[in-house]
């Protein structure tokens, strides 16, 4: 390894809304020597000293000390900035605060290169190309047209309060706008109001009742036999009695009292944690819909149709390249069939990669050149 660091050496960096990733590699053939791992590097959100920290924390991670003074470049993905503009003010804090670590860490490399995240996820498919169609799809959704390396136009990428329609929040959201639905009567029966019932820590008593891995019974009683309802399960009328229908469940009653006292939990529940921690509940979105949950499998068509539109809009052209990443398009991602499908329709084949990683180092090296 001491021989390998002996020589000119670049940093990549992928900085994005949940952590940053460093990596070293070398200049000649882009071969990774460390690696180092930090918070959060959205630029826009993260303030510019927490983000010099993060970035300072990955880099030294992933550059052992007697080597600094071997880098000769550095190029960084990130979250919430761009190098279409240099008056753009994620772009702006990213510099400052790259340009900051580096001091502190004495690297002091001829060429820094800030990118957005998508520029660099692009540039990590196979050659770094230079042009074609981007389409991020994780926590957060965004889809753009790279022109010479650069985000020509953008389609979405609006947060969760303005868009990120079909997003790993878009479809957490959508779970829970399903559960209250189905619970104050307007929306179809869905195992997800359990599912979400739980994963947010509502009482046991307040959710409707799963059997998990019994058939329905046909005239099966809501009760087991000689067992006796709560009387907060009694009602004189029968239309306030939702049967919860999830495949592989026992049909259970879910009286409008119960209903009720779903909904004032379900709503606190939400209202108490950041808005994006609604995209945890994506996986169980999947889950039902592996299940053959119709409503779960409605919002996971829905999200491919969300994404499809944003790359619609981009014009896409017959045969152009269209690079994607994001846990939800992945080699295993829950929408990485229907849109594939989707996508074919249009000519363009999905072009998946990990991150943007590989594309930082890539732009890096461009830059020692």
């Amino acid at each position: 390894m001491s021989n390998e660091l002996n020589q000119d050496l670049v940093v990549g960096l992928d900085a994005g809304g949940t952590r940053t990733r460093a990596v070293l590699a070398t200049a000649e053939d882009g071969r990774p020597l460390g690696e180092g791992l930090a918070g959060p590097g959205n630029a826009l959100t993260v303030p510019v000293p927490q983000l010099t920290e993060h970035l300072a924390e990955a880099v030294g991670q992933a550059v052992p000390e007697g080597a600094r003074g071997r880098v000769v470049a550095v190029a960084g993905g990130f979250a919430g900035a761009t190098g279409a503009s240099p008056d753009e003010p994620g772009r702006l804090n990213a510099l400052a605060a790259l340009t900051a670590a580096l001091r502190g860490l004495h690297i002091t490399a001829e060429s820094v290169g800030i990118s957005s995240d998508i520029e660099a996820a692009f540039a990590s498919a196979p050659g770094a190309p230079a042009d074609g169609l981007a389409l991020v799809a994780g926590t957060g959704a965004v889809a753009a047209r790279i022109s010479g390396r650069r985000c020509a136009a953008t389609v979405d990428g609006d947060g969760w309060l303005l868009g990120d329609d079909g997003s790993g929040f878009w479809i957490g959201r959508s779970a829970v706008r399903a559960a209250l639905r189905m619970a104050d009567g307007r929306g179809d029966p869905t195992m997800l109001a359990a599912s979400v019932g739980r994963a947010l820590e509502l009482p046991e008593e307040v959710l409707p009742h799963e059997a998990e891995g019994l058939p329905h019974e046909a005239g099966g009683l809501p009760h087991e036999a000689g067992g006796l309802p709560d009387e907060a399960d009694v009602l004189p009328d029968e239309a306030d009695v939702l049967p919860y229908a999830g495949e592989g469940a026992v049909p259970r009653e879910w009286t409008r009292h119960r209903r009720e006292a779903y909904r004032m939990h379900l709503l606190p529940a939400v209202m108490a944690q950041p808005p994006i921690r609604l995209a945890r509940l994506a996986p169980l979105v999947v889950e039902a819909a592996g299940r053959k949950d119709a409503v779960a499998g409605a919002i996971l068509d829905g999200a491919a149709d969300q994404l499809i539109e944003a790359v619609r809009a981009l014009a896409p052209r017959p045969g152009e390249r269209i690079v994607a990443t994001g846990g939800l398009l992945g080699p295993h991602g829950p929408l990485t069939a229907p849109l594939t499908g989707r996508l074919q329709v249009l000519g363009l084949t999905l072009d998946w990669v990990a991150d943007g990683c590989r594309g930082a180092v890539a732009l890096a090296r461009l830059g020692a050149t």
